[in-house]
């Protein structure tokens, strides 16, 4: 073979080759843009609130939206053939679509911005029969409740076993006199983990552990609640103590005369033969 040949099939190899080795094109997923309006275009999702369905419409047409700028009411329809939802900005022929929820969900894609405004912005059922998913504001949702719950448990853990068995009687009743300490402590964590914001609350609420006392007392035969639950009195000797007022719980106004100058004293006295 001639040096003429050969460089005439090496040639012929390397375009073969560089026709072989073109670069591969990646699809590029389109991005969240902005309309002039302010308008984000993206792809949105919209659930039926509550129980949900297999398929549920919502009306499309016969709704109408104050329009505040303008000072008087505009009516609205959702028609795949126009370029807007106010009916009197509409073109030519009203060609009506339907608004239909899937297993309780509506997917728009970011082209049906129409659609999408409608539903997000002047629909009147928006936030009484569906919702838009927020991932933003749910993550923000999120967050708050676990900043919650690890607030709570931090609570829990430090509260003593007095407020421990205040705050379970509210819970469980009067089951927390058989149980022991750490049963108490366990029931704490796992009730301040279920409902931390119920659980802060009893926390800071004083007449928690007042109500505690006085159910505690009471059954230890200090104090003697009246059949009728209308008074108190010494279990030692029946004096009267105090009287319900009508239409109260014996415990909730026992725990607010403790406050009261004479209820000081009594609950000293009680605290004493408590110890």
């Amino acid at each position: 073979m001639t040096k003429k040949q050969e460089t005439k099939k090496e040639a012929v190899t390397e375009e073969v080759t560089q026709v072989v080795e073109q670069p591969k094109t990646t699809r590029k997923e389109p991005t969240n843009i902005k309309s002039k309006d302010g308008w984000e275009i993206k792809d949105r999702v919209y659930y039926i609130n509550g129980q949900k369905p297999l398929s549920q419409m919502i009306r499309s047409a016969n709704i109408y939206y104050f329009d505040e700028e303008k000072g008087y009411e505009r009516e609205l329809k959702y028609c795949e053939n126009q370029q807007t939802c106010f009916v009197d900005e509409m073109k030519g022929d009203q060609r009506l679509s339907h608004i239909i929820f899937r297993n309780g969900a509506l997917h728009v894609t970011r082209e049906k911005t129409i659609l999408q405004k409608l539903l997000s912005l002047y629909h009147p059922e928006k936030d009484v029969t569906y919702s838009e998913w927020e991932p933003v504001a749910q993550a923000a949702d999120d967050i708050d409740i676990l900043e919650m719950e690890i607030e709570a448990l931090n609570a829990a853990k430090n509260l003593d076993i007095d407020m421990v068995e205040a705050i379970m009687r509210v819970e469980v009743g009067s089951a927390v006199s058989n149980m022991s300490s750490k049963e108490l402590k366990r029931d704490l964590l796992l009730y301040a983990k279920r409902n931390p914001g119920l659980f802060l609350e009893l926390v800071g609420d004083d007449n928690v552990h007042l109500r505690n006392f006085g159910i505690k007392a009471t059954e230890l035969g200090i104090l003697k609640l009246s059949s009728d639950q209308r008074t108190f009195s010494w279990g030692s000797n029946d004096r009267k103590l105090m009287n319900v007022p009508f239409d109260e719980h014996p415990y909730s106004a026992l725990a607010a005369w403790f406050k009261t100058d004479e209820g000081m004293e009594i609950y000293s006295n009680i605290e004493k033969r408590l110890n």
